[in-house]
Order: structure tokens, then sequence, then C-alpha cells
């Protein structure tokens, strides 16, 4: 087995960096059997559209030492040997814990994170500037559309369409992805002009929009046991600390799926299972980024906050937030709704 391979990856300036792939025949898809410098050959392939999915934005990265089916954790801290060239930024969480995570400026940095075997980058919905204080603001909005087990995809495509005319009446246009799995994700940059909990509101008051619209189909209920089979919008994606897989990033699933950018046109025509770390190189050299105008869009979140003040003055107030988050004001009581009415019994 070769124990090492150097892949030239362009770098900013007209450089090459040169990236050494230990153990690259190390088997990270055993069904697949997608290898590890495979899937280095992949984010080359994709570089320029993947950099312009995270660039200056800090990462958690996904790792797998042994494989998908093995041992999995998530790199908050930057694991050892970041190279030299790489940025990183501090970041604070809900704890009020604070310390570096990697920033991906350049290709290179996402081969170095496959180097050390990570196969899905999560990224914060911030660009890490100068003025660190931005980390506070996001300037991107990921809205999830999570179907629960027994609803069909095409659900989700038209549920993400009507999430589509509702952002538009907002102001704020509109960019979807599969998620690599059942869902969809929509995005839509914003101004980072507010800070996480405002933005949280703002996705809570779209999220009980798109129910309205659609009550037989959508559902902003938290717990598991309230959902039944309808499509759950993950409101607390919007944290602070909460991160969704980047656009152009594989999933830890059989046949390494893609979290695929994808023109609205098309989507109800795309097969998820079929956006791959092998199929989607040539989709994208065939197509480009279907989101490669979407820095050019960047909407005002006013409109969405006044769903959340409208509905705050109806009395719909906060909703529940992670269990690792402390406790917030005015969050309803953190006790699924079956345990609350045995105690009240």
């Amino acid at each position: 087995m070769v124990d090492a391979q150097v892949l030239d990856v362009p770098a900013p300036g007209g450089d090459v960096r040169r990236m050494r792939i230990s153990s690259p025949g190390h088997v990270l898809w055993p069904d697949a059997g997608i290898t590890k410098l495979e899937l280095a050959d992949y984010v080359v392939a994709i570089g320029p559209a993947l950099l312009a999915a995270v660039r200056g934005r800090p990462v958690t990265l996904q790792r797998f030492p042994t494989g998908i089916e093995g041992e999995e954790f998530y790199s908050k801290n930057p694991p050892r040997g970041v190279p030299a060239w790489a940025r990183t930024v501090v970041c604070t969480y809900p704890s009020g814990r604070a310390h570096p995570q990697l920033v991906i400026d350049e290709v290179a940095t996402a081969v170095w994170a496959v180097q050390m075997n990570t196969i899905t980058l999560h990224p914060w919905p911030v660009t890490a500037a100068a003025d660190e204080s931005a980390l506070d603001n996001p300037d991107e909005v990921r809205i999830d559309l999570d179907p629960q087990p027994g609803r069909p995809f095409a659900d989700v495509v038209e549920a993400a369409l009507v999430l589509r005319e509702l952002l538009g009446g907002l102001g704020l246009a509109a960019w979807v992805k599969t998620s690599g799995n059942r869902g969809l994700h929509v995005y839509s940059r914003i101004r980072p002009e507010r800070e996480f909990l405002d933005v949280r509101h703002g996705v809570i008051g779209i999220a009980r929009e798109l129910e309205r619209r659609l009550p037989d189909l959508v559902t902003t209920a938290w717990w598991k046991e309230e959902r039944g089979d309808k499509i759950f919008v993950d409101f607390n994606q919007a944290n602070r600390d909460r991160t969704i897989a980047s656009a152009w990033s594989p999933r830890p699933l059989p046949g390494a799926p893609v979290s695929t950018p994808c023109t609205w046109e098309e989507l109800r025509e795309v097969d998820p299972r079929a956006l791959t770390v092998r199929t989607v190189p040539e989709r994208y050299a065939a197509q480009g980024d279907p989101w490669e105008r979407m820095g050019e869009s960047v909407g005002d979140f006013a409109a969405a906050m006044s769903l959340w003040d409208r509905d705050a003055e109806r009395g719909l107030g906060e909703l529940p937030f992670p269990p690792d988050f402390p406790k917030m004001p005015g969050e309803p009581p953190r006790v699924q709704p079956s345990r609350r009415r045995m105690q009240a019994d």
C-alpha cells in the first residue's frame, strides 16, 4: 500500500500548495470503496464552489478516523498540525466558553481537513472578518426541512417551493440544496445586523408562517412525539453553535451522498441519492455552481422579524432550545408533552 500521495492544489495568487495525503488507500465509505485520496480529489475538483460556500466561515470538522462505520467526533478546536498559512478565529459558545475554530480561506485548507479524516464541513452562518464582533451577527439564514419517517422527498420539495415563495415575499432570495440525506436546506443571505437570538426568532416567524400555509405537511413541533409524519422546520439550527453540513460536503452515509446545491427549476426531478462523491464533480463540470450568484442577493431581515413580532402579539412566544443550552427567557418547560400530562395526572 502507498504510504502517501501529494496533490498539487491551487492557492491564492496563482501559487500551488503541495498537500500530502497519508494512507491514500484508506477506505472511508466501505460500501462504495471510496478512499481518502478519492475524497481529496473530490474536494479539489469542486474546490471553487466549496470555497464560495464556506470561505471566511469558522468550521467544525466532522471526522471519522477509521471510516464512516467507526468512531466519529466533531473537532471545534482545530486538530494539531494546522498549516501555518491556515487561519483560525475565536468563537464564543452558548456556555460562554471561547476557543479557536478553523477558517477555510482556500481549497488547500479543505484538503488538509480531508488529511485529518474529515468527511463533512460544518460552517457557522457568520463571516470571520478582522473585527471578531461580527461573529455575533449571522449573515446567512439556513432553514432545515427535515421530513419525519414515512414522508416522501417529493413532499419536501413542495414545502421548499412554498418556502421560496414565502421568503420572496419577505424580500429574501432563496437558494436550495439537498441535505445529503432525506431533506432539503433553504438558504438566504442577509445583512449581518442582528444577533443570533433575533435571527432565530425571525426563523421561527418564517417557520410558523410556512406551517400556516401548509398545515397538513409542515410542523414546528420541537418534540418528536408531536410531529407525526410531517416535515419539521428545525428552527433551532439558527442558534449560535448550531451548524448544517456545508454545500458540497459529503455525508457519512452509505453511497457517499453530497449535500448538493440545485436550481429551483430542476428540484422536482432531483434524486438526492444520485448526487455522490463520484457523480457530483461531473455535474459541477457540466453545469457549474447553482449558487454562484448567491452573494449578490443580500436581503433585509426586517420583514421576517415582523412575523415574529406579530405572532408574539398573538401570544405565540418562545419555543424550546436544545437541551445543552442554558435556560432562556420565556422558554417553555423542557419536558416532553406526554411526560407533562403524566405529571399533571
